[in-house]
């Protein structure tokens, strides 16, 4: 199975490093520093699962790749029409798409440049960041993937890239219902990102404190309110797992939205925050909680812009 990975940083870079390391003819495509990096030394994965290294293939052009498999999309949400832009290459008539990205809209974003026939829908929990160039490190959170046709459907295609991924050492699936699923994780990190966003803290001392804690609750059930108005049926307990999940993360961790924040980099802001506001607005469900956040956190997004 050729596999490729548009955007081989924390996300895509541990599972191009992963499906490599089990055998498969995996493409990577990154840019700048990091694809030198890789390109001389190999990428580099450091993970609680043990450390390695492989030397999948690597370029900025998609073109040198050609027609694969499978896509895996693992971009931030701002270069989605880069991606659009550049993905024709690797695109096969039978080729599956599929996005993990942290917003619930990345597919639609991309289907005018991959076609409905090939478009999947997909998600993943993992904390992984780019250490180095050339250098994934995997902080924590059992790495999980869930996929499947734009329909929901279950097809040969994406049993196989299920296959592939389980082969590699990750727990995927095809899910019952991939939209609720996908939702499900956008009321997890939105909520979880915008809240520590804004309090400038990771997860341990905002579940902790009551006041942040309770914030945490209520922006979750903004999602869920959204979500339902949309059309989609998240389980009854939806926000009770989530923050039961968020327990269960370790102390330090951050999310990119805001690790990006700190460093004043631009951020997926506009995708996760910003989206929550919007669909609300859309559905004429109020959102306070995040459109509080969006408020406080959009100022040093745009001087992070320019």
């Amino acid at each position: 199975m050729r596999i490729a990975i548009y955007g081989a940083g924390g996300v895509g870079g541990y599972y191009g490093g992963v499906l490599a390391r089990a055998g498969y003819d995996v493409s990577l495509l990154a840019r700048g520093a990091h694809l030198e990096a890789i390109r001389a030394s190999g990428l580099s994965v450091r993970s609680p699962g043990g450390d390695f290294v492989v030397r999948p293939a690597a370029t900025d052009d998609p073109a040198r790749i050609g027609p694969v498999d499978a896509v895996i999309v693992a971009v931030k949400s701002m270069h989605l029409a880069a991606v659009c832009g550049g993905i024709a290459p690797l695109l096969g008539a039978d080729t599956l798409v599929v996005p993990m990205l942290n917003g619930v809209d990345a597919h639609e974003a991309l289907l005018p440049a991959v076609g409905r026939s090939r478009m999947g829908k997909g998600l993943t929990r993992i904390i992984s960041e780019v250490a180095a160039p050339g250098q994934i490190r995997h902080v924590g959170v059992e790495p999980y993937v869930a996929l499947a046709e734009w329909d929901g459907s279950r097809t040969r295609r994406v049993d196989s890239l299920v296959a592939a991924l389980r082969d590699a050492g990750v727990d995927a699936e095809v899910p019952p219902d991939i939209d609720a699923a996908i939702w499900l994780k956008f009321l997890f990190v939105c909520s979880v990102g915008g809240v520590c966003g804004a309090c400038r803290m990771p997860l341990g001392p905002v579940r902790t404190l009551p006041e942040s804690r309770a914030l945490l609750r209520r922006a979750m059930a903004e999602i869920a309110a959204v979500a339902a108005a949309h059309g989609v049926s998240l389980q009854d307990d939806a926000v009770a797992f989530a923050m039961n999940t968020v327990d269960t993360f370790p102390a330090e961790g951050t999310s990119s939205l805001q690790r990006d924040i700190a460093a004043g980099v631009p951020s997926e802001l506009d995708a996760w925050t910003g989206a929550a506001v919007r669909l609300g607005a859309t559905a004429g469900v109020a959102t306070p909680v995040h459109s509080f956040i969006h408020a406080v956190l959009l100022p040093s997004e745009m001087q992070a812009r320019g």
